[in-house]
């Protein structure tokens, strides 16, 4: 079967507006299609603690966009905390909606929102842990362009909330193989030679009754 070729998406032109209206530094990449952070990082040549990751969140009743290195993974109990805290919650419930919901909400297409909560007017929450970047790469709700920026001018231009909710995943490395060596065969082994089974002996009884029966034929010709 022939491959389906991939539609290249647009930049959003809201988005271009958005970041020129407010006059923050920016810097848009164009490249190819990506779906994942991991992709992405690949593709641009860049650190994975390079790429900011947007998820859509709902807390109680409200929705909030969340951002976070790529290799990190959100600690919930910590998330509900940190937005606690901003809205003086006592209880906070964090989950992840469906990818209908967020359609419903944002108007975009599932893969599709950017990073930039302020254009889609929910509230951000970024982990501190990007902070850590000089610049970083942030979702433009393209999969063919991105938007590099200083994380603090990223901070100050979505106001956001920061708080230590993140935990590094372990991401596993395929093992690198020099160049011209070719990968090692696994080898089956080889059978057991089966052990020859020793003859049987013959039973005792039956030459028992065979000598008898030669001695009883030789008495009667005596």
């Amino acid at each position: 079967m022939a491959k389906q070729k991939i539609k290249r998406t647009k930049l959003p032109p809201k988005l271009v507006k958005y970041l020129e209206d407010r006059g923050v530094k920016h810097e848009i990449l164009e490249h190819r299609t990506v779906f994942t952070a991991m992709d992405a990082a690949a593709t641009m040549r860049k650190k994975m603690n390079e790429i900011a990751k947007a998820l859509f969140i709902k807390a109680n009743k409200d929705y909030y966009l969340v951002v976070l290195p790529a290799d990190y993974n959100i600690d919930f109990k910590k998330l509900e905390k940190t937005i606690g805290k901003q809205t003086d919650q006592k209880a906070v419930t964090v989950k992840i909606p469906g990818e209908k919901i967020m359609e419903n909400v944002l108007k975009v297409r599932a893969g599709t929102m950017s990073a930039f909560g302020g254009l889609h007017k929910l509230p951000v929450v970024m982990d501190k842990g990007l902070s850590r970047a000089k610049k970083a790469v942030f979702s433009a709700g393209s999969f063919n362009h991105s938007v590099e920026m200083l994380v603090r001018d990223f901070v100050a231009l979505e106001n956001a909330a920061l708080g230590d909710f993140g935990k590094k995943k372990k991401i596993k490395t395929p093992k690198k193989t020099k160049p011209g060596t070719k990968p090692k065969k696994k080898t089956k082994p080889k059978p057991k030679a089966r052990a020859k089974a020793k003859p049987k002996a013959k039973p005792a009884r039956r030459t028992a009754a065979k000598n008898n029966g030669t001695r009883r034929k030789a008495a009667r010709r005596k």
